[in-house]
């Protein structure tokens, strides 16, 4: 037993708090077995700390089955020996914890652990357990007797560890761990258990009146006020509970802990992975009779039913969202403002979530704020961009010349652009890129293309240290001078040359089985209907065109939210001071 104690002491628990709880756990499941053969029997546990004693011990009694001799041998010096324990009748499923264990625990907070107790028709016996390994047990001696059938359980502090033990310790332990528990417990004459669970429904209470309730309750155990309140129910695993919908956004990456209690006797605080990851937006808090606890009774054991479990749960979240979209399509669009990254996440395997999301989800467009559904009936085709900067550099121009784009470039968007037709195989979507926006800029006539040859001809010379293709169409916005045109392709690529170019002969061979073979660059495309562009084509000096040809091009790259780099840089400051020089008269 020594090993054990050490094992229980300095390995298994993570504070030393959970004593009281595995003494109310021995307790409760004493009285439970006295009540399978006689549901008549008393059933109550009191618990007298060092004030009330005036000896310096806890004491802990209950009204339980009590054990006989050779019980108190098989259970308290022979931890895990599960077949013995079956036999015994202490490993049924409707018992809380082991008996041994739960009682060996409290060597985490004392160094002598007395038990008396009796069964019916027993002698009292009395067992000593010392933090040591050591143990006496003997029959009580005449005037030691217990009058009643139950066990008494008395701790004797470590010195230092009296604090654990003092009233209002054990009053706070005590009811943070068994409040819920359906037989009474009293530290002193202060009743702990408080009766039904919080979820539990009161047929005499006004729905709005649980509802402010559990909003209490929320506010209590996870300090705030719930947007709403969702039922938990799972007959098959014994779980009853809520979900509080958290009213503020929540980081997808953060943990996401729970309240979970087994058999109504709390099992931790801070249970994760109870909910699937998408889940974020919710905190939980429930009763399970059937789910296991890991050896220290402090989280939950993997296994296929907590995975059953889990995706059930998941199951009752997308159900309240779908019965919100029903009927209270206010109050869901309220809750996707707040919770749209989880309700997004969730649609990317779920068809019912795509579903809501394509009824329900304003996306950004270029004609304004849009979900799926109005964009498909007023537009048909679902063209999109896959990045935010590529929307930023095509949205104006496209919606000049009558193309609609949904930017996807949000989390989870592309993805779910990808799934509409799951939904339904009519429906068409398209990624619009740079090189697909240019095809569809409208061409020069001969005349015109002729006359602006010696003009593109100074721009693409001006431009090819800048890595630029030069190209003139005409298109709308005329206000629109020039556009600055490069999609994800083709930034990728130049970053592969670009490593390529940087790296040592190793890498730059590898990188180098990824680089496209033709020289791959973004455009600049010069607008015909602009003013300022037939002025630069009909100059004749060809250092303004130079100037202007730089000027134009820096601008394009800020008006499409694009980086400068140190050349882009250079060629802004030449272009402004060359232009200013011109402008005073002064030198060229």
């Amino acid at each position: 037993m020594r090993g054990i104690v050490d094992l229980l002491s300095h390995h298994l628990y993570a504070s030393p708090r959970v004593y009281v709880r595995e003494l109310m756990q021995n307790a409760v499941d004493a009285i439970t077995a006295r009540r399978a053969g006689d549901p008549s029997a008393p059933g109550e546990i009191r618990i007298r700390p060092p004030e009330s004693t005036g000896d310096g011990t806890l004491r802990l009694e209950d009204s339980g089955i009590g054990l006989t001799e050779a019980q108190v041998h098989e259970l308290l010096a022979t931890i895990g020996r599960s077949s013995k324990r079956d036999e015994l009748g202490f490993a049924r499923h409707e018992f809380l914890g082991q008996f041994g264990i739960g009682l060996l625990s409290c060597f985490l907070v004392a160094d002598e652990i007395r038990v008396s107790t009796r069964a019916a028709g027993s002698p009292t016996v009395e067992w000593t357990g010392y933090a040591d390994g050591r143990y006496e047990l003997r029959v009580a001696a005449a005037g030691r007797e217990r009058a009643e059938q139950g066990t008494t359980v008395t701790l004797v502090p470590r010195r230092g560890d009296e604090h654990w033990l003092r009233r209002d310790a054990v009053i706070e332990i005590a009811s943070l761990y068994g409040s819920m528990l359906p037989i009474p417990v009293r530290v002193d004459d202060k009743l702990i258990t408080t009766g039904l669970a919080p979820w539990e429904t009161d047929v005499a209470e006004p729905a709005e009146a649980r509802r402010a309730r559990l909003s209490a309750y929320a506010q209590e155990m996870f300090g705030f006020t719930p947007f709403d309140v969702i039922d938990l129910a799972l007959p098959t695993a014994g779980l009853r509970g809520v979900a509080f919908v958290l009213p503020m956004p929540a980081n997808p990456a953060a943990r996401v802990a729970h309240r979970v209690y087994l058999k109504q006797m709390l099992l931790s605080e801070d249970i994760e992975r109870l909910l699937p990851d998408w889940a974020f937006f919710v905190r939980c808090v429930i009763d399970t009779g059937e789910l296991r606890p890991t050896a220290s009774r402090e989280a939950l054991y993997e296994d296929a039913l907590l995975d059953q479990v889990r995706e059930s749960l998941g199951d009752c979240l997308r159900g309240w969202l779908t019965r919100l979209g029903r009927s209270d399509p206010r109050r869901l669009q309220d809750f996707l403002r707040v919770h749209h990254l989880g309700v997004k996440a969730l649609a990317v395997h779920d068809n019912e979530m795509l579903r809501l999301v394509d009824q329900w989800w304003p996306f950004e467009t270029n004609m304004g704020p849009l979900t799926l559904a109005e964009f498909r009936e007023r537009y048909g085709l679902v063209r999109y961009t896959p990045s935010v900067d590529e929307f930023r550099q095509l949205a104006g121009v496209a919606a000049a010349q009558g193309i609609a784009v949904v930017n996807a470039g949000y989390v989870y968007d592309a993805q779910l652009m990808g799934r509409l037709p799951d939904l339904d195989p009519a429906v068409d979507t398209e990624v619009l890129t740079a090189s697909d926006l240019a095809t569809r800029l409208e061409p020069l006539d001969p005349d015109a293309e002729l006359a602006v040859r010696p003009f593109r001809t100074v721009a693409q010379r001006t431009l090819d240290q800048l890595g630029v293709e030069v190209l003139v169409r005409a298109f709308e916005p005329a206000s629109l001078p020039a556009l600055h045109l490069l999609d994800g392709d083709t930034a990728l690529a130049i970053d592969l040359r670009q490593g390529q170019e940087q790296a040592d002969d190793l890498w730059s061979s590898i990188l180098g089985t990824f680089t496209p073979g033709r020289d791959v660059r973004p455009q600049l495309v010069f607008n015909h209907r602009n003013l300022l562009v037939r002025q630069a084509i009909a100059a004749s000096d060809e250092e303004l065109t130079k100037l202007a040809v730089e000027g134009l091009y820096v601008q394009a790259l800020l008006l499409g939210h694009q980086p400068l780099r140190p050349a882009d840089t250079a060629a802004l400051n030449q272009s402004f001071l060359g232009l200013l020089a011109r402008a005073m008269g002064g030198p060229r």
